[in-house]
């Protein structure tokens, strides 16, 4: 992506239009091919029974789909409106995005004028480029690799309550390597230069701040899984062994969360995890898990061998898959004990370890607050109006997520500090569920009173 920075914005821009419609056809293709039912809808998919045969116009984004509203007796009235809209939001979406992150830089301005603050002691905004074009691309091109995952994961959600792991799982493993590749791609926090660290840019101020601050340094580094707090030694590569410990724990985490497991209690918890155990070892020992399994473990050794950039990326990664999806895991246990039914599908588990893979653990913990609201407001809509309180909630944990990483600058201003005190969200989050499992064998009383 760096040739485009040196397009005139209107071309960028332009650019990032196409490339967003692009994704919309792809992600239209999946909600259609990956779903547990399949359908033939699609331009870039099987051709439908009965149907003329498409053109090469049929998959042009936008145009293909008002062609095709000649299939509207094979798949229903007004069938092409949602495709349709879905490329056209994600065509003007991603431009938009682009704007905010790359052109105006938009998650790093707001944390180096809050630095301004502290140091100058009155508002001082930053006026002009900061110097930091490259690194905002590589957020850019993670981010859109997210959105588009999350999109088709929303709404085959919405279509069938569930989030097959063909979204999910090439989706954890593209965003691992994403972050040992190219560690900027994590979400950005901005430091004063206080000591050197090969994670760390520096950024150039603009002249005229510069001046009105003289003596400010500040570096970019990603949110590694210690932010804001330094990166401790104890975590480095080869031979310290506890980040190795710590990663391929992570990384097992997600291999066993992806075993089919049905949890059969009737004749005692000591017989029902020995079931457990037994299905796991089964699936671990051939492929296609028990191949992932081994070739990710000897791929996190190498990397924590080589240590550097690329071990402290990955790393942060893995703790952000396992921490984001623990956390939905816990609420899915806690649920199901307190309602004495299945409260919450373990696609949700699985989709939230994608998002933290790419966002990190801190911004999991943030997007668990924030993702219960927009649920929670359809949730009492739905169960007023339908009777119904069975909603998808992936979603809303995408809206979360997408919230909270456009949001990010104002968001990490506010949050960084709680991040800080060891051991505070921890307890939080324990408190939490606790709290969740009274509220709902609260509400399950309710509903059994009105019912």
């Amino acid at each position: 992506m760096p040739p485009l920075a040196a397009l005139p914005l209107s071309l960028q821009l332009s650019a990032v239009l196409i490339l967003g419609l692009m994704l919309g056809s792809s992600v239209n293709w999946a909600i259609y091919r990956l779903a547990w039912h399949r359908r033939d809808i699609s331009p870039w998919g099987p051709l439908p029974t009965g149907a003329a045969p498409r053109t090469l116009l049929d998959r042009v984004p936008l145009l293909g789909w008002l062609l095709l509203r000649r299939e509207h007796s094979l798949h229903g009235r007004g069938f092409w409106i949602r495709p349709l809209g879905i490329e056209l939001l994600l065509g003007l979406g991603l431009a938009a995005l682009y704007w905010w992150e790359v052109d105006q830089q938009g998650l790093v301005r707001a944390q180096i004028e809050d630095w301004l603050h502290l140091l100058v002691g009155a508002p001082l905004a930053v006026q002009g480029k900061v110097g930091l074009a490259s690194s905002a691309q590589v957020m850019f091109l993670s981010h859109v690799i997210l959105i588009g995952l999350m999109a088709a994961a929303s709404f085959i959600d919405i279509d069938e309550k569930i989030i097959p792991d063909a979204i999910t799982v090439p989706g954890t493993l593209l965003g691992l390597l994403l972050a040992a590749m190219l560690p900027m791609a994590l979400l950005p926090h901005v430091a004063t230069s206080v000591a050197p660290d090969q994670l760390r840019v520096p950024i150039e101020l603009p002249a005229a701040v510069a001046q009105a601050a003289p003596g400010a340094a500040f570096q970019l580094e990603p949110v590694t899984l210690a932010a804001p707090n330094p990166w401790p030694e104890i975590l480095s590569g080869a031979p310290s062994w506890q980040g190795l410990l710590l990663g391929l724990g992570c990384w097992w985490l997600w291999c066993f969360a992806l075993t089919p497991r049905i949890w059969r209690g009737r004749h005692g918890p000591g017989r029902a995890l020995r079931l457990i155990a037994r299905r796991v070892l089964s699936e671990w020992s051939r492929p296609p898990l028990g191949l992932m399994a081994l070739v990710g473990s000897l791929a996190i050794v190498g990397a924590w061998w080589f240590g550097g950039q690329g071990w402290t990326g990955l790393l942060s990664a893995l703790v952000g898959m396992a921490g984001s999806g623990s956390m939905i895991w816990i609420v899915r246990l806690v649920g199901t004990a307190a309602l004495q039914r299945e409260a919450m599908g373990f696609g949700d588990v699985t989709l939230m370890m994608m998002v933290g893979a790419y966002l990190g653990w801190q911004a999991g913990v943030i997007i668990f607050f924030v993702a219960p609201f927009a649920g929670l407001i359809v949730g009492i809509m739905q169960l007023v109006l339908h009777r119904d309180d069975e909603i998808p909630y992936g979603p809303f944990l995408c809206l979360g997520s997408l919230v909270v990483m456009v949001c990010w600058a104002d968001v990490w201003i506010r949050m960084q500090g709680v991040f800080q005190v060891t051991g505070l969200v921890p307890a939080v989050l324990v408190v939490c569920f606790v709290l969740l499992g009274l509220m709902l064998v609260v509400w399950r009383q309710i509903k059994r009173l009105f019912a």
